[in-house]
């Protein structure tokens, strides 16, 4: 049975860019701006605040792990109340070694292990929309330990140092997002898998995307009428059927393309188009421009990513 978590984190191909560590002492408060990329932190230590936009202020405390996927603006804080320092993500210096906020000189109130990585899909925003904004988890050890991995492993110059960091951050973000799996999520993929009817329509899609699903099709799957499920599907997924098993059919194509495994008319029955011309019109119509261009401008882009 397909298992679309581990098919989207496989195409969004998460690379690891930059992890620290991060305390904090005295009266102390940042505020980070809005970033885009993935971050994530593990506390170690103590206890902070975390109050990122449009969410409700978090406290966290030793064994919590937090992830945003798209990294809005937040303010990380103890618990005096202080000025946040404002730090821009996208111009601050790498520090070396840790790095302290507040009083240097007496022991810290918290320790924190984060870091930041980039999604090196060629089109990550519609997969990133389906994960949650935030996600916090408390108290799982195996996070704590794969973040502390991660840190140890950025450090070291070791031979396979980009392979094992890239794979580290697979694990992790699937460790964290399935925990997310509940009705009560927000809409998005993962609220979409708690669902127990959605769930097999979902995995149905995922299985065998070149099938021509119907919504009466994708319905029966979930044993609702064909109301029922789009409207379950869109107050859970974020959007509707079609349209989402359009995005999976699009992302796969961009991936085979990408890695021109196969010809434009092998990926257009791939994902379940009955011609090649069909096909292109629909890529096109998606991603603004047709296959083949598509395929040399991602061949041409390719030694710059092996370079970065």
């Amino acid at each position: 049975m397909a298992d679309p978590l581990s098919e989207v984190i496989t195409l969004l191909r998460p690379r690891a860019v930059f992890t620290k560590g991060i305390s904090g002492a005295g009266r102390w408060a940042v505020r980070y701006g809005e970033f885009g990329h993935p971050s994530f932190c593990a506390v170690t230590e103590g206890a902070c605040r975390l109050a990122v936009d449009g969410q409700e202020i978090l406290t966290l405390e030793k064994g919590d792990f937090v992830l945003l996927p798209t990294t809005p603006g937040f303010t990380l804080s103890g618990f005096e109340p202080a000025t946040p320092q404002f730090i821009d993500p996208n111009l601050s210096p790498v520090p070396d070694g840790e790095m302290r906020h507040g009083t240097p000189d007496v022991a810290p109130s918290v320790r924190l292990l984060g870091g930041y990585f980039i999604f090196d899909g060629d089109d990550p925003g519609l997969l990133v929309s389906l994960l949650p904004s935030q996600v916090h988890v408390r108290g799982v050890e195996r996070l704590s330990v794969l973040t502390r991995l991660l840190t140890e492993e950025a450090g070291a110059s070791l031979a396979g140092r980009d392979l094992v960091l890239a794979r580290l951050i697979e694990v992790m973000l699937v460790e964290a997002l399935r925990l997310t799996q509940m009705p009560g999520a927000s809409p998005g993929l993962l609220r979409g898998l708690g669902d127990a009817r959605l769930a097999e329509a979902i995995r149905q899609m995922h299985a065998a995307p070149a099938h021509p699903w119907t919504m009466a099709a994708l319905a029966r799957q979930a044993a609702l009428s064909r109301s029922a499920f789009f409207d379950r599907f869109v107050r859970h997924v974020g959007l509707p059927p079609m349209e989402y098993l359009l995005a999976w059919r699009m992302a796969i194509a961009r991936d085979l393309l990408r890695r021109r495994a196969l010809g434009i008319a092998e990926v257009a029955e791939r994902v379940g188009y009955g011609s090649a011309s069909t096909f292109s019109t629909a890529f096109s119509r998606h991603t603004g421009q047709p296959p083949g261009r598509y395929a040399r401008n991602a061949v041409e882009r390719e030694p710059v990513r092996a370079g970065r």
